[in-house]
């Protein structure tokens, strides 16, 4: 794994789920860690599915609310066909849809509940967490970075409350400039000499 090599994070959400990726979002980029980050989303509106990030994520994660949104059911189609790994999370205390019940129950998952963007944040920021400690050499992980991602593996999670984010619902990247050498170009530095 080359470590100028984005971790790949794909968030599958519907739309109307802004409150939760947005928190997912912002939760990534504050992670301990001086990595270069390539979050994508499930497209809103008439943006392009991307395939190839979808094909390529590190983590693939599959948020479902009260009802199923396209293109959700597609993108898991297509990790599932790929057999990437689906870490899914079901939101708890909703009334589901006729639609959104049928798409649980057929899309056989290990579902793991959730009850609020905090909730959901803490569940998400442990298995990167454990995905990065597992691949910490990869990584190329400092001894700082590594205790700090272990402290919050072990973290306790509470149902707290809601966190709310800005503008983050978003597919992103995020490039840490300690870490992050370009292949092409320079990097452009603000700070005065």
């Amino acid at each position: 794994m080359d470590t100028n090599r984005p971790v790949i994070i794909y968030i599958s959400a519907a739309p109307n789920l802004m409150a939760e990726r947005e928190a997912l979002a912002r939760m990534i980029a504050e992670l301990p860690v001086m990595l270069a980050w390539h979050i994508m989303q499930t497209p809103t509106e008439a943006e392009p599915l991307d395939r190839e990030s979808l094909l390529a994520a590190d983590l693939y994660f599959l948020v479902m609310g009260a009802d199923i949104l396209a293109p959700v059911g597609l993108e898991l189609h297509i990790a599932q066909q790929a057999n990437r790994p689906v870490i899914a999370f079901l939101k708890q205390g909703v009334a589901y849809t006729p639609a959104g019940e049928v798409f649980v129950r057929q899309a056989r998952l290990p579902w793991r509940s959730f009850t609020n963007t905090t909730h959901l944040s803490q569940l998400v920021r442990r298995i990167i967490a454990e995905h990065l400690i597992r691949y910490a050499i990869q990584y190329a992980l400092t001894p700082v970075e590594l205790q700090q991602l272990e402290s919050l593996s072990k973290a306790k999670i509470s149902k707290g409350q809601t966190i709310e984010g800005e503008g983050t619902g978003h597919s992103a990247v995020l490039l840490s400039r300690e870490r992050y050498t370009p292949s092409e170009g320079v990097i452009v530095d603000d700070s005065p000499n």
